[in-house]
């Protein structure tokens, strides 16, 4: 998502579902704010969320952060995160922006650290890497980290549920010309990318897990806010509909009315300039 090399089509995929996408996509973990906290030495005082969708991302730093910007710039996205401001004690340390990746509504110098959750890959890596490090302080950090889908529970609705998505893909390639379909880049570039920019001075990968509580609706809810999914919805195509329904008998019987611990597995990708 960013200005002069963003692709419309890359914005456009995540209008119209941000009620599901906030109701089933994981918080962002504390051990993110842990993380990079450490890494910085002291309370950070500009933490700048970019491609934040709902906010799901970006209030994990409440209480955090002096200071918290969200950039998005899908309207639908960023009017949910607007909505949630007004659940929180004290919401001026927060903003939500209109904006582009690779050109933030920011002074040079004065970020203490950028995130990207489950956002990096929708991002012109080249123009987006220069930018960040343009606001970054010296010392400040990017960190990219997105979770694995899908969610651990077991291999058998796994399976179901990446069938799924594949199917959805097959489905958009049939109906979408290519020119006007949304392109995900490989997130395994993402360490690569940061450090041939020649921007950050030190980078690496780190993995951790974190366990969530999981019932069928929500199994079932995640899978079908996948962006994919939702594009098929937007094409008012019926051919999923009887994959979804042999995937939501999957996963109930399954469940079997259990609340079960889900494990999101992330690989968070960083580089310290």
């Amino acid at each position: 998502m960013s200005s002069g090399n963003h692709l419309q089509s890359n914005i456009d995929r995540f209008s119209g579902y941000e009620n599901d996408y906030d109701q089933h996509r994981p918080k962002a973990p504390s051990v993110v704010v842990d993380i990079l906290t450490n890494y910085i030495g002291h309370k950070p005082s500009l933490i700048v969320d970019v491609g934040c969708g709902t906010g799901l991302s970006t209030f994990a730093w409440d209480g955090h952060a002096e200071r918290v910007m969200g950039f998005e710039p899908n309207d639908d996205m960023r009017g949910k995160a607007l909505k949630h401001l007004v659940e929180l004690q004290d919401a001026k340390h927060f903003s939500f922006e209109k904006g582009y990746s690779d050109q933030l509504a920011l002074e040079s110098g004065i970020v203490d650290i950028v995130t990207c959750s489950q956002s990096f890959h929708w991002m012109e890596p080249v123009s987006t890497l220069h930018e960040f490090a343009r606001v970054l302080r010296k010392g400040g950090i990017f960190a990219a980290y997105d979770c694995d889908w899908p969610p651990t529970v077991y291999w058998e609705i796994e399976e179901a549920y990446m069938q799924l998505i594949e199917k959805s893909d097959q489905i958009i390639a049939r109906h979408v010309e290519e020119k006007d379909r949304a392109i995900k880049r490989d997130k395994e570039q993402h360490l690569k990318q940061i450090r041939e920019s020649g921007l950050f001075r030190f980078s690496k990968e780190i993995v951790f897990h974190n366990m969530e509580a999981c019932d069928a609706q929500r199994y079932v809810g995640l899978a079908l806010s996948q962006g994919g999914v939702q594009s098929v919805f937007k094409l008012r195509s019926n051919e999923l509909d009887e994959r979804i329904k042999d995937f939501r008998s999957s996963v109930e019987q399954y469940f079997a009315g259990r609340t079960l611990n889900m494990m999101f597995s992330y690989r968070m990708r960083l580089g310290v300039k």
